[in-house]
């Protein structure tokens, strides 16, 4: 300051013509160099021509950010209160640093930094049992070198676990609708177990809590198709919630008192993807829509919900509509505090009642809910309000046009579970059922020539229905028969397959339990016949008295007089009954009726035709 004073108060110093010659004049007169006094003079003016503002740089000293080396001497300050002088942390203690923080503190158990000192304590004691205790390095020496080595993003990753990285703490750096053309483009589908519980149609009984399926076009956020029942989350379950979602919905609302045309649930139709777990729709069985229509099938990595967070929103957003106001809702544990209820003995609602309260919360979804985060294309207008029926609509006129159509038989019957079935005397085989039709026994496979049959076949089936199975006898073409139960499968008439598996689940135990009955009974029968052969081994002479040919020869005549004396014990047994007397039969009739069992001889033994 004491340099450039002098200018300061010069009116020519702000001045270009005149500045050269002033500041020559004081570096002639206190012998500092042109260049620094410029750069005092421009470091004051330019920090608000104060005399603070010649002050130096010191948030630029003490090398930040830049390895410091210790020559002989701990670094830092000295101990005034703790004993000892401290220690030198270098290249093999920092070595042992690393070590503890990626065995004991960089893990996913979320230990304290203060335990990963104590483990490198015990390693350091062991590498230099000569150093006193209070020598050892701190953990504040320990906390310098982690926050220096280590950078805050790697020291977030490194702590949590990998999944829970992945999905909660990990930067959003993108959107879900960037990677959609438009509506039908992506479909996302997902389970949950609704948290509420529900009774009986006759309200006797509480009976749990339901499943819900919801599908999801990504693009608008509509809603397209649902489901609500008892069956646990399957490929099954997820078939009849993605039927939903492709077929007109107004019969089904109708019947829950929704008066809607299709235009006011507009999902009607085949998507170009469907995004789903690693759970129902991983595997061969959706395969046959992949191949039947054209629709990929795409799958979330292990654990990551994030992948499809679009549908896992709506679960909370659908739930958040009744949950105010409906009995019997969970509501954190079931063990009963003082003063405190069971929440499950609330139930009230059947299972038609609260299916008709998720259809009326999704069509209030689809057609009024305003979804205010929702991110916008470039093109869309700002007249256009974000409602997902609005944005649904105008991305299909700017977008990707009409979704695909296709009848409501061939999507069941694409979408329908498979299972592999033979052919056997019997028909075709199918869960231990039989099933037969026309075309197979034209076909001339059932003969029994004892040449080999072709086979095995893939079949479609309804696990509703088990009267009809859906056989291709070409894996190649989508041709199929349709196969009923024969006469030998009858007793699975009228029954689902569910009911089926249950059924021959129950006579597997049950022949299982009277297979272990047979095997006593059979163990008895053979002791008795080894003891009776045993006696009768001990009483048979050794001789009869005669020769050999003349024993043999004499066989018919002994068998003639063993029969002798069985009719004369059975007409002494006679004797000894006394005969009962004839009944008194009267006939309604003259004539008396054939009670004969009637013949089905024709029946059996008919021809085919």
């Amino acid at each position: 300051m004491a340099v450039i004073e002098p200018l300061l108060h010069q009116p020519d110093i702000y001045y270009r013509s005149g500045r050269g010659a002033l500041v020559q004049q004081v570096v002639n007169e206190s012998g500092t160099a042109k260049k620094t006094l410029y750069a005092y003079l421009r470091q004051y003016w330019q920090r608000g021509c104060i005399p603070n503002a010649l002050l130096p740089d010191y948030d630029k000293s003490g090398g930040r950010g830049k390895k410091r080396t210790a020559s002989g001497k701990k670094l830092g300050r000295p101990r005034s209160i703790a004993p000892g002088t401290g220690a030198i942390v270098d290249t093999g203690v920092e070595r042992m640093f690393r070590i503890v923080l990626d065995r004991h503190y960089l893990t996913e158990k979320n230990h304290s930094l203060p335990y990963a000192h104590r483990r490198f304590e015990d390693m350091f004691e062991t590498a230099h049992p000569d150093v006193p205790k209070e020598n050892f390095p701190t953990v504040a020496q320990l906390r310098y070198f982690y926050e220096r080595e280590y950078v805050r993003p790697e020291r977030i990753r490194l702590r949590a676990n990998k999944i829970e990285y992945q999905k909660d703490i990990r930067p959003l750096q993108g959107t879900a609708t960037t990677g959609v053309h438009g509506p039908g483009a992506r479909y996302e589908i997902d389970a949950t177990i609704a948290d509420i519980y529900l009774l009986s149609a006759d309200r006797q009984k509480i009976i749990g809590r339901p499943t819900l399926y919801v599908v999801v076009d990504v693009y608008s956020r509509l809603i397209a198709g649902f489901y609500v029942g008892f069956e646990n989350p399957s490929y099954v379950t997820a078939m009849l919630a993605l039927v939903n979602a492709m077929i007109d919905k107004s019969q089904i609302c109708q019947s829950f008192g929704y008066d809607i045309e299709p235009e006011d649930w507009p999902s009607i139709g085949l998507p170009d993807a469907i995004l789903a777990d690693r759970g129902e729709l991983l595997g061969h069985q959706i395969e046959y829509l992949e191949q039947a229509f054209g629709v990929r099938i795409e799958n979330t990595p292990p654990y990551r919900g994030d992948a499809k967070g679009i549908v896992e929103r709506h679960f909370r957003t659908i739930q958040a509509d009744f949950k105010p106001f409906a009995p019997g809702v969970v509501a954190g544990t079931t063990i009963k505090k003082r003063g405190g209820k069971d929440y499950r003995l609330d139930a009230t609602l059947t299972l038609d009642e609260f299916t008709k309260i998720i259809i009326g919360s999704i069509l209030h979804r689809n057609q009024s809910s305003v979804l205010v985060k929702y991110d916008r294309d470039p093109d869309m207008p700002d007249i256009l309000a974000p409602v997902p029926i609005n944005i649904w609509q105008w991305g299909i006129q700017n977008r990707s046009g009409r979704l695909r159509n296709t009848s409501e038989s061939a999507l069941k019957l694409a979408l329908l579970p498979r299972q592999k079935v033979t052919l056997s005397d019997y028909g075709i085989q199918c869960f231990g059922a039989f099933y037969t039709c026309r075309e197979l026994l034209a076909s001339g496979w059932l003969h029994r020539t004892g040449q080999q049959r072709p086979g095995p076949f893939m079949a479609a089936y309804d696990p509703a229905v088990t009267d009809i199975i859906y056989v291709f006898p070409d894996a190649t073409k989508s041709d199929y028969w349709e196969c009923s139960l024969t006469d030998r499968s009858r007793e699975f008439r009228g029954r689902s397959m569910w009911e089926l598996w249950d059924s021959q689940q129950q006579q597997r135990k049950s022949t299982a339990a009277a297979k272990l009955k047979e095997r006593e009974s059979k163990r008895s029968l053979e002791n008795v016949i080894q003891e009776t052969i045993q006696n009768a081994e001990k009483l048979r002479p050794s001789y009869f008295g005669e020769s050999k040919t003349g024993t043999l020869a004499g066989i018919n005549q002994n068998r003639l007089e063993a029969r002798d004396q069985e009719r004369q014990k059975r007409r002494a047994d006679n004797k000894a009954t006394e005969p009962k007397p004839k009944a008194d039969v009267r006939y309604l009739t003259d004539q008396p009726e054939d009670g004969a069992f009637p013949d089905f001889l024709d029946d059996l033994f008919g021809d085919d035709e």
